[in-house]
């Protein structure tokens, strides 16, 4: 007995060493950000993670988002509703390019904090980060501050397995959505997949159904599902004349409206992103400065 309790002196001096080793190879606990000093934050998981102040959000004014009012209404009320510590839904904002989704969720953060200063940290996670969600959210979690966890045009293509982890960061899980963190994304996909990806899927899977069904059910997780669609000539119209109206253009509307056919003939669209380039380009003709 002696002899073996010699030995197991013998050994605890290397059993420490081992053990203090260990715990220098561990990454230490990620400190808990300080969401005070700015109201948006870009995401980096690191190592070692950290949350990168932004000190000036290119957004763009709510009142100059035009042809997306029903849009502007469902996602500012769900946002303001949010910021007030009331219920509020996850929500993909899907459809046509140009039309003003990510610029819409920029606003609508905009206005939560007008209405009350410091009420909502933008967090913009990007699309390759996203399996670093939960990671994000564990840190953000039990926080005094809201926030809002933003990714813009979020789409999986094949062979990508991260939308899982997505489906399961939506879901909750067994510890559920930290309660001051709400998802936004937009995507130009209703389903964040291509639709060949799922038509294989039909083809190819033992369980057509049950395979399909797992793929584009991680929409389903989304409380508020925004449709965007493209916009008709007199919308973009009535965007042009918002821009021109809040910088103060010196142009006449007939010769504004004939230089925006021809531009978005160029382009070969009309859309909300092409109006605003459109107002850039006709503005600094007339010798304007605007702010973005």
């Amino acid at each position: 007995m002696t002899d073996r309790l010699l030995a197991d002196a013998d050994l605890l001096p290397a059993l420490t060493r081992i053990a203090e080793a260990l715990e220098r190879l561990a990454p230490p606990p990620a400190p808990r950000p300080d969401l005070d000093v700015a109201d948006a934050f870009v995401w980096h998981p690191g190592p070692p993670p950290r949350l990168a102040p932004v000190t000036r959000v290119a957004a763009v004014d709510l009142v100059l988002l035009k042809g997306v009012e029903r849009q502007k209404d469902i996602l500012l009320e769900n946002t303001l509703r949010f910021a007030r510590g009331l219920p509020a839904n996850n929500a993909m904002l899907w459809g046509a390019r140009g039309m003003g989704k990510s610029s819409l969720v920029k606003a609508a953060h905009a206005q939560a904090n007008a209405e009350a200063p410091r009420a909502l940290a933008l967090i913009e996670i990007h699309r390759e980060e996203i399996r670093t969600l939960p990671e994000l959210l564990n840190i953000l979690r039990g926080g005094d501050r809201r926030c809002l966890v933003f990714c813009d045009d979020l789409s999986f293509e094949r062979e990508d397995a991260d939308y899982k982890a997505l489906k399961s960061v939506l879901d909750g899980g067994i510890e559920g959505r930290p309660a001051n963190v709400l998802f936004y994304a937009t995507s130009n996909r209703r389903h964040l997949m291509p639709r060949d990806m799922i038509e294989n899927e039909r083809s190819s899977a033992i369980n057509p159904g049950e395979s399909v069904e797992e793929k584009v059910s991680l929409s389903d997780r989304f409380g508020l599902w925004i449709g965007f669609h493209n916009c008709d000539q007199d919308t973009f119209f009535a965007m042009i004349d918002g821009y021109a109206a809040s910088f103060g253009l010196p142009i006449g509307q007939e010769e504004l409206h004939r230089a925006a056919v021809e531009w978005s003939v160029t382009r070969g669209a009309r859309s909300g992103r092409v109006a605003w380039q459109f107002v850039q380009d006709i503005a600094g003709r007339l010798g304007v400065r605007i702010h973005a």
